[in-house]
């Protein structure tokens, strides 16, 4: 392990030697890589050099404690060997998580689809309710929101909802949310007072940059035509909805919300792209079953993940068995309490696999 440790020191040490190579600051493509690379292992080394301090200290206390003391100076360096040592296990346990594998796909932008299923106009409400819930925790990690495609429903609902979100880190922390959200409440429509249960979907896939993922421009069959629906003359005049169909797998995308059958497309690439992507990686991952079956947000997306129970204020994740008596905060966006809980499961579950062999 500290072989590993030294090893990430040495190349944070050559990257900062490398990002103040003028050759380098004027490359902007290298210059943003090595910088992300930077900055992805600064915590380790900055854990490893506090590490390393305490590791010396805890030598030269217990080298003074071999001396003739007072008994005053004994005290005090018998109380300073006993916080190093606790320091010394609190590093070691950080250092087994920072070294844990990461996701490769942590660092990135998502795009999230969340759907009303079942349950009608109630579930397209709730799919409303979830897409402010994400965009308002989004604000509060300073990410930006970007909505792809809408369907909205005639009472405000969403029948579908596409957004980018994009900032620091954003896939590592939602990509948990993936599943199905079941909602529990009574409808505004609903005379009796019954409460009633409402499902809506939710997708997270990291975003695909061209770079990882080549899509031949052969393997896409593209279909222009009008677009339907409200939106004011120009719909019956301009063909510019655009549908792309990835040939060898089937994935399809249609996109009309922009009046520019250009900015149609390059929506609807976007969509694309990282639906591909997820859908082959989904298939390696699937070689990996009992990885899945213990990783929290990777597992089947028809998953029941989480319950909202509105009489009660609370909200129940499943997968963790955490139930929260604060479903109001909850739906303003304040999810660090479940978002935290799931990524501190899921290193558990890794450590114990390495751990186990």
């Amino acid at each position: 392990m500290y072989d590993q440790l030294q090893s990430v020191e040495n190349r944070y040490e050559e990257l900062g030697e490398l990002l103040s190579d003028p050759e380098v600051v004027t490359d902007t493509k290298r210059f943003m890589q090595l910088s992300k690379e930077e900055a992805s292992i600064r915590e380790t080394v900055e854990v490893y050099r506090r590490y390393k301090k305490v590791i010396d200290g805890i030598k030269e206390t217990e080298e003074l404690l071999g001396e003739n003391l007072d008994a005053d100076m004994q005290e005090m360096a018998k109380e300073e060997l006993a916080d190093l040592k606790k320091e010394k296990e609190v590093l070691e346990e950080n250092i087994k998580i920072l070294l844990l594998p990461k996701d490769p796909n942590d660092d990135k932008n998502i795009i999230m689809e969340i759907r009303g299923a079942a349950g009608g106009d109630e579930a397209a409400l709730f799919a409303g309710d979830l897409f402010t819930m994400y965009q308002k925790y989004a604000e509060a990690q300073g990410w930006k929101t970007e909505v792809l495609e809408a369907s909205v429903t005639g009472i405000g609902g969403y029948k579908e909802v596409i957004m980018m979100i994009t900032g620091e880190n954003v896939f590592s922390k939602l990509k948990y949310e993936s599943g199905a959200h079941r909602v529990q409440r009574v409808p505004s429509t609903e005379s009796q007072g019954r409460i009633h249960t409402s499902t809506a979907t939710v997708v997270v896939m990291p975003e695909a940059e061209e770079v990882e993922l080549d899509i031949a421009d052969k393997d896409i069959r593209v279909d222009i035509y009008h677009a339907s629906g409200a939106g004011g003359q120009h719909i019956n005049k301009t063909a510019s909805a655009v549908r792309l169909t990835h040939l060898p797998t089937g994935v399809v995308v249609a996109m009309q919300d922009e009046r520019s059958q250009l900015k149609n497309r390059e929506k609807a690439m976007k969509i694309l792209r990282a639906r591909v992507y997820d859908q082959i990686q989904g298939a390696a991952q699937s070689e990996y079953d009992a990885n899945r079956k213990s990783a929290v947000g990777t597992g089947d997306r028809s998953e029941r993940i989480r319950t909202y129970n509105f009489p009660q204020n609370r909200v129940t994740d499943h997968r963790i068995g955490l139930t929260i008596q604060k479903l109001d905060q909850i739906l303003t966006g304040k999810l660090d309490e479940i978002v935290d809980a799931l990524v501190l499961y899921d290193q558990t579950q890794k450590l114990e696999q390495i751990q186990n062999g």
